[in-house]
């Protein structure tokens, strides 16, 4: 594959912001100009050594090392070695008795009808865990010390495997981390140097299994991140870059490379937080405060729901069914909904879309490299709506190859014409992707018509206007550049943590100068943790957060408060709101208490801006070309003119049925549809409903 280089205004390099996402295809780059607002943007392909591929995209993207002044990115570095076991050696040392809990799990499944469907296995395999006998119980008193000569040939046994990575997962640790302590002292003792996480450390909550998978996580992936991050450091300091690195995580912030070390597991989300980002930025420059975004790749699709300016946090997530990381997350639905998800017959006769992916290789049919199943690209490409030359030229497709797949797959076996056919595979795509967005929106409590749609990723903004139609959405937002829009939320974060402690009384019995004190010691270690990665006092943000819960569930909602808590009346009332609103029910007069308590620790960093345009009346350009396109709102094909994005000032207005062709994606107007551009060359088209 080639690099592609997209937009081709020069950038004042003195002042610019670079962000960086690397994706399992391409390596997305995005320039911002600090100066201007205006963006630069780069696609190179992705390379086995991921350094290498974001080296050559920051090059692709005309810059210097030297010149850029802040340096973000998103990875899925530490994704992909959870799913490959790609990690160094490490050892979990647990409670005996306790050896099997992270391959027990909670005895649930993935496919509750398959019992025949494998899981995937734990981290570590069970001759890697390692038991000591201890015990602490629920009230945090020790019952048992440390067996301090089992703990010592323990020592024995790893330096024996030549081991450097150990995590400590003791029972109720949570609520008194005495006993993983001592374990770590006399670990260190014997084996100076090696790399220990305590269970209390990384997640001192109740639930073992979810504590000692989230550390055992953080253990194998601490190497991976830490290497990773320092070699990418180095390197572009080698070539002149004289700040931080900063490591996009799960939780919407960025940390260090130093940082990254010691919470590795929180870049296991990475890659798909940033288009959340990104797609709250451009609905709120767009002047919607509630969105909906929908991340449409090549293999997946991506959607968050963002409400009343905030993203939703989950801390229930997983790389892998059964094994979850419980470092809060950006909820992100992803389904196998992309470009290059195939369509198909199932056993009962039924037109299915997707899991199945061409993947980039071989990709579609029409990409000519060997595929021979139809995809959602295909159909695209057959029915006119999207263009056989991409990427500028570079990338060329067969509009024969794609209707010959199309009839041997669907069409024939259906009996349809090869145009029906089309148009079903899309409309099967955008009712999966219309359900998923139903999972985030009204299975939540949300009114998907109180939204707006933003539509970006590769093909997100072909499919956006029919599935606003399908979720009664009233209008679709497509950013700038949609294939890069992830890269761009990079640029648009600031360095967090988040630190938790279980707290659990009746609101009632709650001591509040007790709550005070509690949440000042969490805030403490937040600013430790904001001072070793240079940020200075005044650049520091403390929110704090109060998960609460009926008496007697186990679920809870997190809640935010006030820096000095003198009552929490306030927040139980928010609470009972926010249940009835996501479970559809509340019980305002039965008891709540507070089971844990969260401060989020944030470093501030400068953000990106975008060039704010004038808005002007002048007359529409040319189109580039003409072609006969078939839409789901007319019987046959229509002589549809297609415009170049870069020549749509700020103002523009172009009246549907069009295509608006731009280096990254393409933009399907229907007919009916106005497609206008705004001041931050953000394109909006209202969506009334058919009847």
């Amino acid at each position: 594959m080639e690099e592609v280089s997209m937009t081709a205004e020069p950038t004042d390099r003195s002042m610019v912001r670079v962000a960086c996402d690397v994706g399992g295809t391409f390596t997305d780059v995005c320039v911002l100009n600090e100066a201007s607002g205006k963006i630069h943007v780069a696609k190179t392909p992705t390379t086995p050594d991921p350094i290498d591929g974001v080296l050559k995209g920051i090059e692709a993207g005309g810059v210097a090392l030297r010149d850029i002044i802040l340096f973000s990115h998103g990875t899925t570095l530490a994704t992909n070695a959870l799913i490959t076991r790609r990690f160094p050696p490490a050892i979990m040392v647990t409670t005996k008795g306790f050896r099997d809990v992270i391959e027990i799990r909670r005895g649930t499944r993935d496919d509750l009808w398959d019992t025949y469907k494998e899981m995937a296995a734990p981290y570590l395999p069970r001759r890697d865990r390692l038991v000591v006998t201890e015990r602490i119980d629920y009230s945090g008193k020790v019952i048992s010390e440390v067996n301090e000569a089992e703990a010592r040939e323990l020592a024995r046994v790893i330096r024996k495997r030549k081991v450097n990575n150990v995590a400590i997962c003791f029972v109720n640790s949570f609520v008194n981390p005495e006993n993983e302590q001592r374990m770590r002292d006399i670990l260190l003792e014997e084996l100076p140097g090696v790399s220990i996480s305590l269970s209390s450390d990384i997640m001192p909550e109740i639930f073992e299994h979810e504590r000692f998978n989230t550390t055992v996580a953080n253990t194998v992936l601490g190497p991976v991140a830490g290497q990773y991050g320092a070699e990418l450091e180095s390197r572009m300091q080698d070539g002149g870059y004289s700040g931080e690195v900063l490591l996009l995580h799960s939780g919407g912030g960025v940390m260090t490379a130093k940082g990254a070390t010691k919470f590795a597991a929180r870049l296991a989300a990475s890659g798909i937080a940033a288009g959340a980002i990104a797609s709250r930025f451009i609905s709120e420059l767009a002047g919607y405060k509630n969105s909906i975004s929908l991340d449409m790749g090549g293999t997946s699709t991506d959607i968050s729901l963002c409400s009343d300016g905030h993203l939703h946090v989950t801390n229930d997530w997983h790389v892998e069914y059964g094994y979850p990381i419980r470092f809060p997350s950006i909820e992100v639905l992803t389904i196998g909904a992309g470009g290059g998800s195939l369509a198909w017959r199932d056993k009962a006769g039924a037109l299915r879309n997707g899991p199945q992916s061409a993947g980039s290789t071989p990709g579609p049919v029409c990409y000519n490299h060997g595929g021979t199943e139809p995809t959602n690209c295909d159909a695209n490409v057959f029915l006119g709506r999207l263009g056989t030359k991409l990427a500028g030229g570079k990338v060329e497709l067969d509009i024969k190859l794609a209707e010959g797949a199309i009839n041997r797959v669907i069409a024939e076996p259906f009996g349809m014409d090869t145009e029906e056919a089309a148009l079903s595979i899309l409309k099967v795509a955008n009712a999966n992707m219309a359900d998923a967005v139903r999972l985030v929106s009204l299975r939540k409590g949300y009114d998907p018509r109180d939204f707006a749609l933003v539509a970006f990723g590769g093909a997100g903004a072909l499919h956006g206007v029919a599935l606003a139609r399908d979720l009664y959405i009233p209008v679709v937002l497509i950013p700038p550049n949609p294939g890069v829009t992830s890269a761009l939320g990079c640029l648009l974060v600031d360095i967090t943590h988040d630190i938790t402690q279980m707290y659990t009384d009746t609101v009632s019995d709650i001591d509040m100068t007790e709550l005070n004190n509690a949440f000042r010691v969490l805030e403490e270690d937040g600013r430790d943790r904001l001072l070793s990665e240079d940020i200075s006092p005044d650049r520091m943000l403390f929110q704090r957060y109060i998960d609460m819960r009926y008496l007697g569930q186990w679920r809870s909602m997190s809640i935010p408060v006030s820096a000095d808590i003198t009552n929490l009346d306030e927040a139980v009332k928010q609470f009972h709101e926010e249940h009835g609103r996501e479970h559809n029910y509340s019980r305002p007069d039965a008891p709540v208490e507070v089971c844990r308590i969260q401060v989020k620790a944030t470093g501030l960093n400068r953000k990106a801006e975008l060039a704010k345009h004038e808005l002007r009346k002048a007359p529409l350009p040319a189109p580039i070309g003409q072609r006969m396109v078939r839409f789901d709102e007319a019987p046959q094909r229509i002589k549809t003119p297609v415009y170049d994005r870069s020549t749509l000032h700020a103002g523009a207005v172009v009246e549907g049925p069009a295509i608006i062709d731009q280096l990254d994606s393409t933009i399907v107007v229907p007919p009916g549809i106005k497609a206008e551009v705004d001041e931050y060359l953000i394109i909006k088209m209202h969506v009334p409903q058919l009847s």
